[in-house]
C-alpha cells in the first residue's frame, strides 16, 4: 500500500542534521566531501554565466537538454546516499534524503506538499514547492520572464534522484516557476507512462548535441585509419599513455617485426609478460606458439629439463620422453620470466641454442634444430650478477642487446585510472557485477597509493573491490583497502569520518620513533627486517629480495656481511645465515 505522510519540523531537523554529519570540508587538501562523492562550492553567479552562455551558444532547446541531463546525473548520484541510508530507514524516510541534500546543497529550500511511494509496487506520486530556485531567479535576471518552465536542472535532478531510487523512470513536470513571474516553483512527479505527453519529454534525456556528433566523427575516423592499415594502436591489454610508458611501448613496436632478442627489465608486477605477448602478437610469428616460463618458479635440478626436455630413463623419475619449452615454441616465441635466477649449468646451454639454434634433451644425444624468438625479463642488474659470477657475461651480451625498461605504476600516474576502469570492467563481467564505477575519494585513493606491486597490485585490489562492492553502487575504498593498507585517511589528512586529522601517522611512525628513542639501533632494524623477509620467503632470496625492494645480490650481500659479523651462538645456525638461503 503507498503510504503518505506529512513530515514535522522537528522530524525534519533530525534528518538534516544526520545528513550534514555526511558533509565534511577538508582544509588540508581542499576538497569537500558529501559521504564518498567529492562536491565543489561555486559562485551562484558564475554558475549563471555558464548557463547563460550554453544557452546564447547552443540554443535554449538544446542548452535545456544538456543542463536537465547534468541535474539527471546529480540526482542518480545522491540517491546512492540515499540507499545506503535505507538500510537503517524506510523507504519513506529514505527518500526525503534527496529533497533535504536539495535544500542542504543551496540549490533550492523544498517543502514537501504530497508524497506517495511503495517501492515494492512500483507506485509513486509526489507534489513539491521550491523557494529561492537559484536557476528561475538567475534565468528570469537575463532573459526577462519566460513562457516556460525554466528550473531545468533542479527538474533533472528530481527525475534523475527519483528514478535511481525507485528502480524505475520517474517523470516531474514544473507547473509553476519563479522564472515565469511565479511567486515560488511547484512541480509534480509520477510514473512516465502515466503522463500522456511524455513523450515530448524524452529528447531531453537523450543526448543529441553537437559535441557528441562530433565525437561520433571522429570515432569513425579513427575506426577508418585502423581499417587501413594505422598499425600503431595499443592491444586490448596494453593500456597507457604516459610518455615514460609510450616511450617503452614504442620500442616494443619497432622490435616486433625482426628477430632480435629482447630484454624486459622493470620491477616486480609492471606487466613483463603482457609486453612479451603483445610483441610476439605484433610480429610476424603471431600465428604461431608463445610459450611462457618463470626460471625461480622451478628448481634447480629441473630447469634444464624444462627448458630442453627429458628422454625416458635419464634420470630417476623420467617415466617418459618429454619435449621442453624450446621444443614447444617451435616456430614462435619463448619468453624466460625472472632469467636472473637461471642456475649456471642451465646458462651455458641457453647459450648453445641461442647460438646455434639446436638443443638436446637430457639423456639424449640427437640434435634437434629450433627456430624460436627469445624474450627475456628480470627485475634485478644483471650486471650484478655478472660480477658475482652468478650470470655469464657472454650470456648477459647475447640477451641485452634490445633492452626495453618498463616503468613503475608510481611514475606513469596517468595510466592509473584507465588500467582501473579496464580491470573494473573485467571483473564485473567475470563476477557477474553490474557496478557503476568508482566513488570521487576511491579515485582518490587510487591516484595517491605507492603502488609497490605495480599493476599486478592494481588488478588484485580492484577484483577485490569488485567481490566486495553491493550490485548496482559504486566501488568505495573500504572495498579494495583493508584497514592495514588503506592510503585514504593518511595521504588526505582526514580521518576515518574524513574530518580534518590533526596529527597523521605513517605507517613508520612507531619505529622511528623506536630508533630515535634509542630503543632499537639501524642495525638491529636491518636485521629485522633481512630475518623476517627471509623467513617469510622460506629461504628463498629471490622472493625476499622482491618483498624488500632490492635485488637478490644486494640481499646476499648483507646477509652474508651480518653472518661474517655475527655468527650464531653456539654453533646454531641463524635466520640470516646463507646456508638457509636458496
Amino acid at each position: 500500500m503507498a503510504k503518505l505522510r506529512v513530515v514535522s519540523p522537528a522530524q525534519g531537523d533530525v534528518s538534516a542534521s544526520d545528513l550534514r554529519s555526511q558533509l565534511h570540508f577538508c582544509a588540508q587538501t581542499g576538497q569537500i566531501w558529501l559521504h564518498e562523492h567529492r562536491m565543489l562550492l561555486i559562485h551562484a553567479q558564475a554558475q549563471a554565466l555558464l548557463r547563460k552562455e550554453l544557452i546564447d551558444t547552443l540554443g535554449m532547446e538544446r542548452a535545456q537538454g544538456l543542463l536537465t541531463r547534468m541535474g539527471y546525473e546529480s540526482g542518480v548520484r545522491d540517491a546512492e546516499l540515499a540507499r545506503t541510508r535505507a538500510q537503517s530507514l524506510s523507504d519513506y524516510d529514505a527518500f526525503l534524503t534527496g529533497p533535504q541534500l536539495h535544500t542542504l546543497e543551496g540549490i533550492v529550500k523544498v517543502t514537501q506538499i504530497r508524497l506517495e511511494l511503495d517501492r515494492v509496487a512500483g507506485t509513486f506520486y509526489a507534489e513539491f514547492l521550491w523557494e529561492n530556485s537559484w536557476e528561475g531567479q538567475w534565468h528570469r535576471h537575463y532573459f526577462g520572464i519566460h513562457h516556460e518552465p525554466v528550473c531545468w536542472t533542479q527538474i533533472g535532478y528530481a527525475c534523475g534522484y527519483t528514478s535511481s531510487f525507485m528502480g524505475r523512470p520517474i517523470l516531474y513536470k514544473e507547473v509553476e516557476c519563479a522564472g515565469m513571474g511565479d511567486d515560488h516553483c511547484r512541480i509534480i512527479g509520477k510514473p512516465i507512462e502515466e503522463w500522456e505527453d511524455a513523450s515530448e519529454y524524452a529528447h531531453f534525456f537523450n543526448r543529441e548535441s553537437i559535441a557528441e556528433q562530433l565525437i561520433d566523427l571522429q570515432t569513425q575516423v579513427v575506426e577508418l585509419r585502423t581499417s587501413i592499415g594505422d598499425t600503431d594502436s595499443l592491444p586490448a591489454d596494453v593500456i597507457g599513455n604516459s610518455p615514460s610508458f609510450r616511450a617503452a611501448y614504442e620500442l616494443l613496436r619497432q622490435a616486433a617485426n625482426n628477430q632480435i632478442t629482447v630484454l624486459l627489465l622493470g620491477e616486480t608486477g609492471v606487466g613483463k609478460e603482457v609486453f612479451a605477448r603483445a610483441l610476439h602478437e605484433r610480429g610476424t610469428r603471431s600465428k604461431a606458439s608463445f610459450v611462457a616460463i618463470n626460471c625461480s618458479a622451478i628448481p634447480h635440478d629441473l630447469v634444464e629439463s624444462e627448458l630442453f626436455g627429458v628422454e625416458k630413463g635419464a634420470y630417476t623419475g623420467a617415466l617418459a620422453s618429454r619435449a621442453g619449452r624450446f621444443e614447444r615454441a617451435n616456430g614462435g616465441t619463448l619468453f624466460l620470466d625472472e632469467i636472473g635466477d637461471l642456475p649456471l649449468s642451465a646458462q651455458a646451454k641457453l647459450l648453445r641454442v641461442l647460438q646455434e639454434g639446436e638443443v638436446e634433451r637430457l639423456g639424449d644425444q640427437t640434435v634437434r634444430k629450433v627456430n624460436v624468438r627469445l624474450v627475456a625479463a628480470t627485475n634485478v642488474d644483471l650486471r650484478l650478477l655478472v660480477k658475482e659470477g652468478k650470470f655469464r657475461s657472454d650470456l648477459y651480451y647475447r640477451l641485452n642487446a634490445y633492452q626495453i625498461n618498463i616503468p613503475p605504476l608510481r611514475e606513469r600516474k596517468e595510466d592509473i585510472s584507465p588500467l582501473a576502469r579496464r580491470f573494473l570492467e573485467k571483473y564485473c563481467a567475470l563476477h557477474d557485477k553490474r557496478l557503476k564505477g568508482f566513488t570521487d575519494k576511491a579515485k582518490r585513493a587510487l591516484l595517491t597509493h605507492t603502488w609497490p606491486g605495480n599493476i599486478r597490485e592494481l588488478q588484485n585490489m580492484i577484483e577485490r573491490g569488485v567481490i566486495l562492492a553491493p550490485n548496482g553502487t559504486r566501488v568505495e575504498v573500504h572495498h579494495m583497502f583493508s584497514a592495514f593498507d588503506e592510503p585514504d585517511a593518511r595521504e588526505f589528512g582526514l580521518d576515518s569520518r574524513g574530518d580534518i586529522k590533526l596529527q597523521a601517522r605513517s605507517p613508520g611512525h612507531d619505529l622511528c620513533e623506536a630508533v630515535l628513542g634509542g630503543v632499537m639501533t639501524l642495525d638491529q632494524v636491518e636485521a629485522l627486517l633481512l630475518e623476517t623477509a627471509v623467513d617469510k620467503a622460506h629461504g628463498n632470496l629471490s622472493s625476499a629480495a622482491r618483498m624488500l625492494g632490492i635485488t637478490r645480490p644486494q640481499l646476499a650481500y648483507r646477509l652474508r656481511r651480518r653472518h661474517d659479523d655475527e655468527p650464531a651462538a653456539d654453533g646454531a645456525m641463524s635466520a640470516t645465515a646463507p646456508a638457509k638461503a636458496t
